[in-house]
């Protein structure tokens, strides 16, 4: 693979930023480039030093005058959720109920599995998502499908097989020792496998029985490695249903520590009706809650509290949470994540809503080593971004003056059309789903 020397306007982030003038959180390239060797960032900086480091027969990506930043990541959704997103009317229990249950049983044909799981990576990158956590089916068909297509792609993935042995239609309920063994087989297959990386998933308190609970928490012991990923307090009817299944524990998130689940590997999606003793556990444990603003606002469930989190210490990402999420897009996500934190009387600032896309979700998964910044022998995973590809922001931006309006600019009025190239481990990707959506779009009309 010949070098390349991709050029642009460089953002990339080293800290959180503590403000919008905490210029040392992040370094910005006014005439930027980013040189990849071997699907890997050698350097980053002004393209006057970058290119002499190239030299003068390297392959050149001009994006001037677009941004070029780290790929987006997305840190919880449901993959076999992608031809149900934009399901009307129903709370939580009754949507998945009604919906999502019926789409997951699909999942038992491979050929449908994998059909899915390509447009889903599609999806993913036409809207700049490098790297993403999800949900499979309980089906190991769904897992192979998804990985598979994460392979195919070379992109870092999280994922894994749904644990659910009650509370669910018959077709999709394993049983605890199923769980395990399936799970086991799936975490030898994929874990590890390129740039793969298998979540131990029991869906949540609801769907587990006490067995299965138990089987999980061999899991988490035998494979430290892998991540674990969960729901926990995104509706309130939810909480009372999960607490009365386990009456002896002190509340939900009791629930998990007693199975020994909470570590710093797991990812708690919502996370939004906590007590504050609940929130210190998480604090305590390392583990994570996933902020899902579309999904939250789409369900009626609440509203995530940050500054509770940040006070105690805990950690948190952000999510699209398709399909109960409205958006692939992390712009799109971070748009209604300020949103949410306004209406909580708190402030997200353009260049922290970056960071949490970027290098916040990268440490939240403890990947900051290859993903999430442009340092060098970082993952070449980049995203190109046009701030000015609608029309209504081409004439927003006649009036920007800083960096930050733009970033807020991106935020508030971007999505999937922003997205001018993507680069996988330095592989430009952009144009492969609407050629396999046209493709599918003639199969359909000679079908």
């Amino acid at each position: 693979m010949s070098d390349l020397l991709i050029r642009g306007r460089v953002l990339t982030f080293v800290a959180e930023p503590q403000g919008i003038d905490d210029t040392a959180a992040w370094r910005y390239f006014e005439d930027g480039a980013v040189l990849v060797r071997g699907g890997k960032v050698v350097d980053t900086g002004d393209h006057a030093v970058i290119s002499k480091l190239a030299g003068a027969d390297v392959e050149v990506a001009d994006h001037r005058p677009s941004l070029v930043l780290p790929g987006l990541i997305d840190t919880h959704l449901h993959f076999p959720q992608t031809q149900a997103i934009a399901s009307y009317g129903a709370q939580l229990l009754e949507w998945l109920n009604t919906y999502i249950f019926v789409e997951e049983q699909k999942f038992a044909d491979a050929a449908h599995a994998g059909a899915v799981a390509d447009r889903f990576f599609d999806e993913l990158l036409s809207n700049g998502t490098t790297t993403a956590v999800a949900y499979c089916s309980m089906h190991p068909e769904s897992v192979d499908a998804y990985f598979s297509a994460a392979e195919a792609r070379g992109m870092r993935m999280v994922g894994g097989k749904v644990m659910m042995d009650r509370n669910a239609p018959d077709a999709l309920r394993d049983t605890p020792q199923k769980g395990y063994d399936e799970t086991k087989a799936l975490i030898e297959k994929w874990h590890g496998r390129g740039r793969a990386h298998y979540a131990i998933s029991p869906r949540f308190a609801i769907t587990s029985t006490p067995e299965q609970m138990e089987m999980s928490q061999a899991l988490v012991a035998e494979n430290p490695t892998c991540y674990v990923q969960t729901h926990l307090s995104e509706n309130h009817d939810e909480i009372a249903f999960a607490t009365s299944l386990y009456p002896e524990a002190k509340d939900y998130t009791d629930i998990y520590a007693r199975y020994g689940l909470l570590n710093e590997r797991m990812l708690l999606g919502h996370c939004i009706h906590l007590s504050d003793r609940e929130i210190g556990v998480l604090a305590e444990t390392g583990s994570v809650g996933v902020f899902c603003p579309t999904s939250n606002l789409f369900l009626g469930s609440g509203l995530f509290d940050r500054d509770r989190f940040d006070k105690a210490g805990a950690r948190w990402s952000v999510a699209t949470d398709v399909g109960a999420g409205t958006s692939f897009s992390m712009l799109e996500t971070m748009d209604e994540a300020y949103k949410v934190l306004h209406l909580r009387g708190q402030k997200l600032t353009p260049f922290n809503s970056f960071y949490r896309m970027t290098l916040g979700n990268a440490r939240a998964l403890g990947l900051e080593e290859h993903i999430g910044s442009l340092h060098a022998g970082a993952d070449a995973d980049i995203v190109v971004l046009d701030s000015s590809a609608k029309t209504a922001m081409e004439y927003r931006m006649r009036t920007a003056k800083s960096l930050l309006e733009e970033l807020f600019i991106l935020q508030t009025m971007g999505d999937d059309r922003c997205v001018a190239e993507v680069y996988v481990a330095g592989k430009a990707m952009k144009g492969k789903g609407a050629k396999r959506a046209a493709a599918a779009s003639r199969l359909l009309e000679t079908a």
